[in-house]
C-alpha cells in the first residue's frame, strides 16, 4: 500500500496518507477539494464554531476554554457548598442560621435538631448527588451519541429502573430486603434494558449507533407501557405513592438513600470519568477513533454500564427525574468547552447545584414534585436547542 495517495471520487478529491508507527498502522483521509461549492461554504460559516474535526482541533480548543474552564470551576466549588448551607434554611419550618450552628454544636432541641440532621442535610445531599449523577450520564450519552438532544433516557434505561422500582413499591417484588428492595429492582431493570437494546442492535457485523438508538426508544416505549399498566392495575393508595415518586421527589430520602446514591453514582460517574479521553477522540469520528488505537467497543460499553449505574442510582432514591441530563451539559460546554477531561468534574458540580436550587424551590410552600419543575425549564430548553441545531440534522 502506497504511503500517499490521491483519490478523486465523485463530489470531492481526498489526501490519504498511512504510516506505521511502533508495529501500528494509521490512516489519515482529508478532503483537498470540493466539487460542490456550497460545502466549502457551510465550512467557512461555521468556523467559528468549536467544530472537532482534527487533534488539532481538541488541543486548540482545551487552550481557548483554559481561563474560562478554571474559573467557572472555583466558583462551582464554592457555589457547592454555600447553597448546601443556604438550603438547609428553606423549608416548611423556617431556620435561622443560628439555630442551625447552634444544632451542630449540640446546643438545641431534638426537633430542630432532627430536622437539621436527619431530614434537610440528607435530602440535600441526595439532590446534589443525584444532579451530578444524571448530569455525568447527559454528557456521556450527548458524547457516545454526537447528538445534542440525546440523554439517559434515550436508550429507555430510564424506563425501564422505574418500572423495577414500580413493581418493588407495589408488589414488595424484591429480594426480602425491605428497603432496599426498590432500590435493587431499579438496578436490575437497568441493566435488563441495556442487555434488551444490545440484543436488539447487535449485528454480524457490530451494533450501529443508529440500531442503538433506535433499539433503545423500542424497550424504553416497552416499560414506559409496562409501568403505566401497572399504575392502572393498583389500588388507590399505592397508586398515589407511584404516580408521586414518578414524578421525582426527594422528601423520602434520608442519609440511606444517600449512602445507597453515593456508591451506585460514584462508581457509575468514574466509569464515564476514565473515558474522557476516548471520548474526545470519539468526537472525531468511530473510524479516525479507531486508527487513534480506540477500542470502541469498550468504550461503549463502559459508558452505557456507566449510565446505567448513575440512572439505575438516581431513580432508586429520587425516583424519575427528566431534562437534567439535557440541560447541564449544554450550559457547561458552552462555558467550558467539550474536553470531556475538564467537562466531567464540571458537570458534576453544575448538576448538584441545580438540583440542590430545584428542591430548595420545590420546598418552599409544600412539597412539589421535583419533575414538575424540571420538566417546565427543560422543555422550552429542548426547543432552543432543536431549533438551534435543526440545520445539522437530515
Amino acid at each position: 500500500m502506497h504511503p500517499i495517495k490521491l483519490c478523486c471520487r465523485f463530489d470531492r478529491i481526498v489526501l490519504t496518507v498511512s504510516f506505521t508507527i511502533g508495529g501500528h498502522r494509521f490512516r489519515l483521509d482529508d478532503t483537498i477539494c470540493e466539487r460542490d461549492p456550497m460545502v466549502l461554504f457551510k465550512r467557512k460559516a461555521s468556523a467559528g464554531e468549536d467544530k472537532v474535526e482534527t487533534i488539532e482541533d481538541l488541543a486548540h480548543i482545551e487552550e481557548k476554554y483554559k481561563e474560562s474552564t478554571l474559573t467557572v470551576g472555583i466558583l462551582l466549588i464554592a457555589g457547592v457548598a454555600f447553597i448546601y448551607f443556604a438550603c438547609i434554611f428553606v423549608g416548611t419550618v423556617g431556620l435561622s442560621p443560628g439555630v442551625v450552628i447552634n444544632v451542630w454544636l449540640g446546643n438545641e432541641t431534638w426537633g430542630h435538631t432532627y430536622i437539621v440532621e436527619y431530614i434537610r442535610m440528607p435530602r440535600i445531599a441526595c439532590a446534589a448527588i443525584v444532579g451530578a449523577g444524571l448530569s455525568v450520564a447527559g454528557m456521556a450519552m450527548q458524547a457516545l451519541f454526537k447528538n445534542p438532544l440525546a440523554s439517559p433516557s434515550i436508550l429507555g434505561i430510564s424506563n425501564g429502573a422505574a418500572f423495577g422500582a414500580a413493581l418493588a413499591m407495589v408488589y414488595g417484588v424484591g429480594f426480602g430486603l425491605g428497603m432496599y428492595n426498590v432500590s435493587i429492582m431499579a438496578f436490575i431493570f437497568c441493566f435488563v434494558t441495556i442487555f434488551l437494546v444490545y440484543m436488539l442492535a447487535t449485528t454480524r457485523h457490530g451494533t450501529p449507533t443508529v440500531l442503538l438508538l433506535l433499539a433503545g426508544v423500542a424497550v424504553g416505549a416497552f416499560f414506559g407501557g409496562c409501568t403505566s399498566a401497572l399504575q392502572y392495575l393498583t389500588e388507590s393508595d399505592a397508586l398515589r405513592d407511584v404516580v408521586y415518586w414518578m414524578m421525582g421527589s426527594f422528601s423520602r430520602c434520608g442519609w440511606t438513600e444517600f449512602k445507597i446514591g453515593l456508591i451506585t453514582v460514584g462508581i457509575g460517574v468514574a466509569m464515564i470519568a476514565l473515558c474522557a479521553k476516548e471520548l474526545n477522540l470519539l468526537s472525531l469520528g468511530e473510524q479516525q477513533a479507531k486508527s487513534l488505537g480506540v477500542n470502541v467497543v469498550r468504550v461503549r460499553y463502559m459508558i452505557l454500564i456507566g449510565t446505567a449505574m448513575c440512572v439505575g442510582g438516581c431513580v432508586a432514591i429520587s425516583g424519575t427525574i427528566g431534562f437534567v441530563g439535557l440541560i447541564i451539559p449544554h450550559i457547561f460546554r458552552s462555558l467550558c468547552g467539550p474536553n470531556h477531561k475538564y467537562l466531567t468534574p464540571i458537570c458534576i458540580l453544575g448538576g448538584a447545584i441545580f438540583l440542590m436550587l430545584i428542591d430548595a424551590v420545590c420546598r418552599v410552600g409544600g412539597e412539589m414534585p421535583i419533575g414538575v419543575i424540571t420538566s417546565l425549564i427543560g422543555a422550552p430548553f429542548f426547543v432552543y436547542i432543536l431549533r438551534k441545531k435543526k440545520t445539522d440534522f437530515w
